[in-house]
């Protein structure tokens, strides 16, 4: 008997082009993705960024030292403190300020505070991106009230802090501001506890993440990925312990890593980094209250730095640990009271550069989690 041969039409099919952005809701911003799908499939994706460009380096060229700390602000508006931090600390290299003891404490505070409140909101986000509409992002932004009512009692603001200066921080938290960090501190790994209780082990978020916009260790560190990213791709890497800034060698704390690289990997380094956060501010809380007076008076929050001064002509690079990554500031002096030169590098237009590579062969919806679980501002992508 002849074997039958099939008579069935072929059927001819096409890449399709979509646009995700610029207005999606679940991009973070005013951002664009312009998706190639085979089907569903993505087989070529290529991020369009700039909608929010404000030229803010080429302000900073035109203003004081000190008058670029509001604009650090509206960098990544979730990390204000951060922001500040990084720019004190490349002033303070160009210009060879020192920092007070008090000023060091405070900042370290400040910093692993705006972790708390970087990674709490960025998981509620997550899982907001990924269908769970509410309850992960309201129990995030709960506990993110909290710690904002403490900025706005140290800065006056609750998110454009405009607080860290050169030498320490602008003015002394008041009283009775330290019992209440102690406080929060004391009472988040019980937020912990029951946000991984709902999170961690769900059999729904382990499917929907895992083996998911893997990002090769290899890839990451040739592409210059820093913060929790780099870190979840199994890389041990972070400038509180490479660089030893401000007073982070003093306390002891450990780097969690991922393994896989994966979305997964990206949510989980975030909840493990929160808890060595808890302890670093319970080791300043600490060290803070029983520091000797001689070096940690009450008023003395900022070492001795004019309001204005010109540093000598030079250049320097001040970086830090942001929650996103590394955080850096360039600035080059020609000994007047502006910059010359005024450059950032943020993180999150950094880490938006393997977006692509993490996205190809998967489904369009595994695409705005795999964007979610970058981490973005889209202000301190286009700056």
């Amino acid at each position: 008997m002849e074997p039958t041969i099939s008579t069935a039409p072929t059927i001819e099919t096409q890449l399709l082009e979509i646009n995700l952005g610029p207005q999606h809701p679940s991009t973070h911003g005013v951002f664009r993705m312009v998706a190639t799908l085979d089907g569903e499939t993505i087989v070529k994706l290529k991020p369009v960024m700039g909608y929010m460009h404000r030229n803010h380096e080429k302000i900073g060229e035109g203003l004081t030292y000190i008058g670029c700390f509001p604009y650090t602000d509206r960098l990544d508006y979730f990390c204000a403190m951060t922001n500040n931090l990084g720019l004190a600390i490349a002033i303070e290299k160009l210009a060879g300020i020192q920092v007070s003891e008090r000023g060091e404490y405070l900042r370290v505070i400040m910093a692993e505070l705006t972790r708390l409140v970087n990674h709490t909101a960025v998981t509620g986000f997550l899982l907001n991106d990924m269908g769970a509409f509410g309850t992960p992002l309201l129990y995030a932004f709960r506990e993110r009230e909290k710690i904002l009512d403490l900025f706005e009692a140290a800065s006056g603001s609750r998110m454009m802090c405009n607080y860290v200066r050169p030498g320490g921080v602008r003015e002394d938290v008041p009283d009775g501001w330290l019992d209440r960090a102690r406080e929060i501190v004391r009472n988040f790994p019980r937020f912990l506890d029951e946000f991984e209780a709902l999170l961690t082990k769900n059999e729904i978020i382990r499917q929907r993440t895992q083996r998911v916009g893997i990002l090769p260790r290899e890839l990451a560190v040739n592409a210059s990925i820093t913060g929790p990213m780099l870190r979840a791709s199994g890389v041990d890497y972070d400038l509180r312990k490479v660089d030893g800034y401000s007073i982070y060698p003093r306390f002891t704390f450990r780097i969690p890593l991922g393994t896989v690289g994966d979305v997964y990997d990206r949510y989980y380094v975030r909840i493990l980094e929160m808890r060595e956060s808890l302890k670093i501010l319970e080791q300043a809380l600490r060290g803070i209250s029983t520091a000797s007076p001689a070096i940690s008076p009450k008023g003395q929050a900022i070492g001795r730095a004019p309001r204005t001064f010109k540093p000598p002509k030079g250049e320097a690079y001040g970086r830090i640990e942001a929650p996103k990554g590394e955080l850096g500031f360039y600035l080059v002096s020609d000994g007047s009271p502006q910059p010359y030169r005024y450059h950032i590098r943020a993180p999150s237009f950094i880490n938006l550069t393997v977006l692509e590579d993490m996205c190809l062969s998967h489904k369009v919806a595994d695409v705005i989690i795999i964007l979610g679980s970058v981490d973005i501002v889209l202000c301190e992508v286009d700056r």
